[in-house]
């Protein structure tokens, strides 16, 4: 770190939907709390079958900063973002898949922004440039582009990639919202609604490293349905 730059402290809580991720949790518990901003990381348990919520007790019983949820019912990620985003308690929260698929090293450049007092909402973006980014599947990647430039056009913004994972928020803006999206839809559903708060919202550049199916992929072609039922229901009707 350069030394003329000040300290960053711990102001961040990291918001983590769990279902069925024993292979890596573990690892991306302990990767998410060995970033400096992070104060807390509110995991919740979509009713895993898998192991993880044993995980996630056991490493919340040795680290103070880790509060658990435990869903009895899967009802989606949408469902266990809203749940983790009414615990957080940081000025600051982001929403962190259980996974590798991005990395918490760049929580920093994510929530530079708000940081710097430039913007309430951060959405990061796979699709800007700088960062590395796995080659996977063409038909999801066209899919995303095609549900980001309907969103941009009930919306009015332009963001360039709705379906990323990394939104960070301050926090009281984010608690304010009424989501009601269970899955995958919550990602075009929060992107209208935070769009008509007239907000001040960036986009930075991340890296992604993307996972097939056989490593654990979930988001399938049902849930771009969804997503697009979601930008017509909130992007349009709800003006």
């Amino acid at each position: 770190m350069d030394p003329k730059q000040p300290a960053m402290l711990p102001c961040l809580s990291v918001v983590m939907p769990v279902y069925n991720e024993s292979r890596t949790l573990a690892d991306v518990i302990a990767t998410v709390l060995r970033q400096p901003l992070v104060a807390e990381l509110v995991i919740v348990d979509d009713a895993s079958q898998d192991g993880s919520w044993e995980i996630m007790e056991e490493l919340s019983a040795t680290e103070c900063r880790i509060k658990i949820v435990r869903k009895q019912v899967n009802q989606g990620k949408g469902a266990a973002v809203r749940d983790g985003l009414q615990q957080a308690s940081s000025p600051y929260v982001i929403i962190q898949d259980a996974d590798f698929e991005y990395d918490p090293a760049e929580y920093a450049t994510v929530l530079a922004p708000i940081l710097a007092a430039k913007a309430d909402v951060v959405f990061g973006s796979r699709f800007l440039g700088a960062g590395s980014h796995r080659v996977l599947y063409f038909w999801h990647y066209l899919g995303n582009r095609l549900l980001t430039l309907l969103s941009n056009m009930v919306t009015n913004i332009n963001l360039t990639d709705i379906e990323c994972c990394y939104k960070a928020f301050r926090r009281e803006i984010v608690q304010a919202v009424e989501l009601e999206e269970n899955r995958f839809g919550f990602e075009p559903e929060i992107t209208a609604k935070i769009a008509r708060l007239n907000l001040r919202i960036y986009e930075v550049s991340i890296s992604y490293h993307g996972r097939t199916y056989e490593e654990g992929k979930k988001i399938g072609w049902r849930d771009g349905f969804s997503a697009l039922r979601c930008i017509v229901k909130y992007g349009l009707f709800r003006l």
